[in-house]
């Protein structure tokens, strides 16, 4: 099956639906649900599908909102754009959007890593950090030069692995589901909601990555019908998904073997089903997984990078052409390696998806100054808001007790961010003009005026 189509106009907004919703589930489905089922094991134990579900529902919220915005101001910078439409070009939604850049930046990274690790131990190197941290700068290189080349081929890549690492994973999930014990998800072994809704502050992360849709509002035909489509369609997929491979891991292993295997937790769950070969495959469908993700999110970034610099919050050299991409991709990269190599990036990536929380919480708020152009209904966007707060208060709660380094992080991220932002405008001299105000009435009209001519 074929994702997506393309429109009369080769090179033209041709990403359809599904072509969008494959990024966003090649974004999402990366390291997190191979590496979070450990750690949402921890306070939810098994009623940990309670915990993705309900994650699943503040993205679907949050989806909302953003594929509106994305709808009404469709632009390849994705979240900066809103935060310029909706906050102008100043200082807040400058240092806001130079936190987004570097959360990704560090994101990327994370991901990168936990590809090293699998390919690492499947080949017989799992405890050697140089072959981590080389098949990490592999992949990197190699996802590198299909984005060079091109939104096109990013599509065709995500169409394909996509297709191939859910099917894995819904066949582990069918298969789990047949053999699972139903005394190991009893209720009675449910912890209690407290600890269920502390664990939502990290199965949310896992669903962090479905805002790469509204990067690529400007490739489709039809952003209005496309757009909401394509997140809800994403967004659910998902959480089917994750529910399933929740269900089929606490439905086979106890938690204390969940909790003991962590980071391959899932591949470790395919051992009473499919034995050794289950776990291989279910490996292999990480790779996979994480390939993806990294493809997709190079994309997102290249385009935030690009937006940044033509709204002058970062260096022009961001904006240039290189290929059929920017040079911000080639920069990126390199900044992305260097972290890869020398960061331990445990602590810091959480303080990375804290960031992205709480820019998607900002713009829920700031979403209500538009909502007049957007026709978004207020209901849902006060949810959207709301329980992106709720999810930032829990994860500061959880995180804060767990290390009180990642406040520390934290903060210094969003000093970085915004002496960043200021730097650069004291370096520009000049005040940043908006790059557009009403970008959809005036592709609008000049379609309208194309039509009229023929």
């Amino acid at each position: 099956m074929r994702f997506g189509g393309r429109a009369k106009k080769a090179g033209k907004r041709y990403l359809g639906v599904f072509s969008l919703a494959a990024m966003g589930i090649g974004s999402m489905v990366g390291a997190g649900i191979f590496a979070l089922l450990g750690e949402a094991g921890l306070l939810a134990g098994a009623a940990s599908y309670i915990s993705f579900f309900i994650g699943g529902v503040v993205a679907l919220l949050s989806g909302y909102s953003l594929s509106k915005l994305g709808a009404r101001f469709p632009a390849a910078g994705g979240l900066v754009e809103y935060l310029t439409q909706i906050y102008g070009v100043n200082l807040f939604s400058g240092g806001l959007s130079v936190m987004l850049y570097y959360s990704t930046l560090v994101g990327l990274a994370l991901v990168a890593k936990a590809f090293g690790a699998y390919a690492a131990a499947l080949t017989g190197f799992a405890n050697s950090a140089q072959a981590v941290n080389a098949y990490a700068v592999g992949i990197l290189l190699f996802l590198g030069l299909i984005n060079f080349r091109g939104v096109r081929r990013v599509a065709e890549f995500e169409n394909m692995v996509v297709g191939i690492k859910v099917t894995v994973l819904f066949v582990f999930v069918i298969a789990g589901l047949i053999t699972l014990k139903p005394g190991l998800l009893a209720p009675v072994l449910y912890p209690g909601m407290t600890p269920i809704l502390f664990s939502l502050a990290i199965t949310f992360f896992a669903y962090s990555g479905f805002s790469v849709i509204t990067n690529a509002a400007e490739e489709v035909k039809n952003p209005a019908k496309t757009l909401p489509r394509a997140m809800f369609l994403a967004i659910s997929t998902v959480i089917l998904l994750y529910m399933g491979v929740a269900l089929a891991v606490y439905g086979n292993l106890t938690v204390e073997q969940v909790v003991k295997a962590n980071e391959y937790a899932l591949a470790e769950a395919a051992k009473p089903v499919f034995g050794m070969t289950g776990f291989t495959i279910v490996a292999i469908a990480a790779l996979f997984s994480t390939s993806s993700a990294i493809n997709a999110t190079l994309f997102s970034v290249t385009n935030i990078s690009y937006e940044l610099a033509k709204n002058g919050e970062l260096p022009a050299a961001y904006g240039k052409a290189l290929g059929q991409s920017r040079e911000g991709l080639l920069i990126s990269l390199l900044l992305i390696i260097i972290l890869t190599l020398f960061l331990d990036l445990s602590q810091i990536a959480a303080v990375g998806s804290l960031a992205i929380l709480t820019l998607h919480c900002v713009i829920h708020i700031g979403h209500f100054k538009v909502i007049h152009k957007t026709g978004a209904s207020p209901w849902l966007l006060g949810l959207a808001a709301l329980s992106e707060f709720v999810v930032i208060v829990l994860a500061l709660y959880h995180l804060s007790s767990a290390s009180t380094m990642v406040i520390l992080f934290f903060a210094a991220l969003i000093v970085l961010s915004f002496l960043s932002e200021a730097l650069l405008r004291a370096h520009l001299k000049r005040e940043i003009k908006p790059r557009f105000h009403d970008r959809f009435l005036d592709r609008l009209k000049e379609e309208v005026r194309t039509y009229l001519k023929k």
